[in-house]
């Protein structure tokens, strides 16, 4: 598996779902090309399903097999490290054979045999801290995962419920959370959902995505998680909060200047 944590900004960069292999592949080497060109690296992220989808008529993903297969494939083809979510511990077992990190999702942060299950697969997991929980209560997550010794971890701050269909950052949280000495990552594209605000889809405020990414990078987090698709009102899943793809460029050199300023 390849070398998570290192001393450079982390990026985990990608569409929110496996839509097809060729979107898949094409989305990975149009980011590639980007961060090639700015000098970063990144890992590639996409779902193979999406497990907690508002209705049963959305699309959730091409399913665990066929997606583990295309990123396990991108991976290679492109030497990049690739990450996904899991949502069971039989799953950790199965994709951690295929991916470089783990990702927990925010519902499920709290999940114990889930937590210890992908802590003992051995490769990094990166746990999305839930919607309702406060910068402290991450501590005995953190806890579960240390105790099945895993070595690499990360937090991901995704916004907190502010009433009914809808989110708020408190850029506190990122500060307080390093504080406690954990690696921390801010999901701009998830913190400006609008959960359900669409009634049977979730709504989002897509164009804040780039805003607050920087204000979290100013405050010297660890890495960023942006959601990004080559057309964003025609994705299959969480539309409203991906980055457009020909904006990646742009919002990566302002987080860049932003991270050189601050050194």
């Amino acid at each position: 598996m390849k070398k998570i944590l290192n001393s450079e900004h982390l990026f985990i960069l990608g569409p929110c779902v496996i839509e097809s292999e060729e979107f898949a592949y094409e989305m990975a080497k149009n980011i590639q090309t980007i961060t090639q060109k700015l000098g970063i690296k990144f890992i590639f992220k996409a779902s193979y399903d999406k497990a907690n989808r508002t209705s049963m008529e959305s699309f959730r993903g091409i399913g665990v097999k066929e997606g583990l297969r295309i990123l396990s494939e991108i991976g290679k083809s492109l030497n990049i490290p690739v990450t996904t979510d899991i949502h069971t511990e039989k799953q950790a077992e199965l994709v951690a054979q295929f991916v470089d990190l783990l990702q927990i999702p925010a519902f499920l942060c709290r999940q114990t045999d889930l937590l210890i299950t992908a802590a003992q697969t051995g490769i990094p997991v990166n746990v999305k801290k839930g919607q309702f929980l406060s910068p402290w209560e991450i501590m005995p997550i953190i806890e579960k995962l240390k105790a099945n010794n895993c070595k690499e971890f990360f937090i991901t701050e995704r916004g907190t419920s502010f009433g009914y269909n809808n989110l708020v950052v408190d850029m506190r949280s990122l500060y307080w959370m390093k504080q406690q000495g954990i690696p921390v990552i801010f999901d701009a594209t998830h913190s400006v959902q609008r959960p359900g605000g669409e009634g049977k889809s979730t709504g989002g405020d897509g164009e804040l995505a780039p805003i607050l990414a920087q204000a979290a990078t100013a405050v010297g987090i660890d890495g960023i998680f942006i959601e990004t698709h080559s057309s964003p009102p025609k994705a299959l899943s969480d539309g409203p909060n991906q980055i457009p793809l020909h904006d990646l460029e742009k919002t990566l050199k302002t987080i860049l200047k932003i991270q050189k300023a601050i050194q």
